[in-house]
């Protein structure tokens, strides 16, 4: 999270970037995820546009996307770029694939008034507990190929490889559940410090995911208060030190963890953290604004944690929702954004830290498609099939908000059947076709939002819509060669 600070006109309204200051190092500070796990994506140019409006000024990236990379460049915002995790092992194998991947990704783009790359991330959580050390033995050779590729590039002093890691590769014992008990995970610890070690050697920072939202998530008994900056929860008590919210105990233990494998001023980037705003009870708009308001005063006072004093960085998570992530997580999974899929902020926050009740500026010029909605056909009263046809609109689209403590939750069986059908219709782009269920499905102009429950329209941009123009101007082009070729033989 961006520390930022604060001697006369430090501000950048940054709640993805971090909030600049004069005086301060410009690494610091809070940055956002950008993540395009979607079925319709806005205009990449569009977004930047939106970010620089906001004043941000660091995002991190999943991957090196063509369109969004050109829409960064001249922009100035501060580029970590992502290596995805089935690229590892070919990286971790090839050298020489290394060297094509930074030219691809990185020459390409990082020029002199081109994208302001900083980092690139190797890999995104690796070592995660489900991923059954698929990736424990290649991510090091990975990343090693990755900064030696930076490096023969002439990158290596002002671009470094980092690989982004779960906070659950670290722990404190059961029988002293405090930050300074705290450890690597026997079963990685080996493979944790030798990338420690490389990531030293070569100055680059450590990078971990932080998500106090999990902890009260997965843990019915956690204090919830803990979970938040402003809570009034009777403090942990460590030594010396208190802690009053998870995240300092949580960072603080992967600082004794590190201090333990005898880096003790081992850079730190907080590569994730963030609140959903669906999907569960606890996950709604209110705590999402409450915690990263919370998370941004807390980068943006520069007073750190008990044990590491001083700046922060972080990235939020995530900058617009993502309705094609897995949600075998949790239903939140696709509801992360601080904007919707369509760019519009789903509340306000202060980027600057400075306790003001500032919107944040939407994407600009956002096309929709018709205002037009597939729900039950209120005439139908044979309803023999509606659970199937329910559960196959679910099955291929995001119902994520009819879940337990959902935003849609309180809907009738008439409404999530609606709500089922329209998520379907308005992904295939409102097809008839979309909209058929058996004879269940009727399209409406009447909007049937129920409350806080929305029945969205789709944007009219996309990865469903571009295969289909394409497809038109492929038979375009054919009738004109067609064309061209007849004339040729008459003339």
């Amino acid at each position: 999270m961006i520390m930022i600070m604060t001697i006369l006109l430090c501000f950048s309204t940054a709640f993805i970037s971090f909030v600049s200051c004069s005086g301060l190092d410009s690494n610091l500070g809070v940055g956002v995820n950008w993540g395009t796990m979607t079925s319709h994506q806005l205009p990449p140019e569009k977004v930047v546009e939106m970010m620089r409006a906001n004043g941000f000024k660091k995002v991190k990236l999943f991957e090196a996307e063509k369109r969004i990379m050109e829409a960064l460049i001249g922009s100035e915002i501060e580029v970590m770029v992502g290596i995805p995790n089935f690229m590892l092992l070919d990286l971790s194998q090839d050298p020489s694939y290394a060297d094509y991947w930074v030219d691809a990704n990185i020459t390409t783009y990082a020029y002199p008034g081109g994208v302001n790359i900083k980092y690139v991330a190797v890999g995104n959580e690796p070592f995660l507990r489900a991923y059954n050390a698929t990736y424990l033995q290649i991510t090091l050779p990975a990343l090693k190929n990755v900064q030696n590729a930076l490096n023969r590039a002439g990158y290596g002093s002002k671009i470094k490889a980092t690989v982004p890691l779960n906070a659950d590769i670290y722990e404190s014992p059961e029988s002293n559940p405090v930050p300074s008990a705290g450890d690597f995970r026997l079963d990685i610890k080996d493979a944790t410090i030798e990338i420690v070690e490389f990531l030293y050697s070569n100055d680059a920072p450590f990078t971990v995911n932080i998500y106090p939202f999990l902890s009260l998530y997965g843990n019915p008994y956690f204090p919830m208060d803990f979970a938040f900056f402003d809570g009034s929860n009777r403090p942990l008590k460590d030594g010396n030190y208190l802690y009053t919210n998870v995240f300092d105990a949580n960072y603080d233990t992967l600082v004794a963890s590190l201090t333990k494998a005898g880096y003790p001023d081992m850079k730190i980037i907080v590569g994730e953290i963030g609140w959903p705003t669906d999907g569960d009870i606890h996950a709604n708009v209110k705590f999402a604004k409450r915690f990263n308001q919370g998370v941004i005063n807390h980068v943006m006072g520069s007073k750190g944690t008990p044990v590491r004093i001083g700046p922060l960085e972080i990235y939020l998570f995530s900058l617009l929702d993502e309705n094609k992530k897995s949600i075998a997580p949790g239903s939140f999974e696709t509801h992360w954004g601080i904007f919707e899929y369509n760019g519009k902020p789903k509340y306000q926050l202060d980027l600057t830290g400075s306790k003001r009740n500032k919107g944040l500026a939407p994407v600009l010029g956002v096309r929709y498609m018709s205002r037009k909605w597939c729900v039950l056909n209120p005439r139908v009263k044979e309803l023999n099939g509606l659970a199937k046809e329910i559960d196959y609109a679910c099955s291929l689209s995001d119902c994520t908000s009819l879940g337990y403590g959902s935003s849609c939750n309180h809907l009738t069986l008439a409404g999530n059947a609606s709500f089922a059908f329209n998520m379907y219709y308005q992904l295939n782009d409102q097809s008839d076709w979309a909209c058929e269920f058996s004879g269940l499905g009727i399209v409406t102009r009447e909007d049937p939002s129920v409350g806080k429950c929305r029945f969205p329209v789709t944007i009219a941009y996309g990865t469903l819509v571009v295969p289909v123009r394409r497809k038109v101007l492929k038979v375009l082009l054919g009738v004109l060669e067609g064309c061209i070729v007849f004339l040729l033989l008459v003339s």
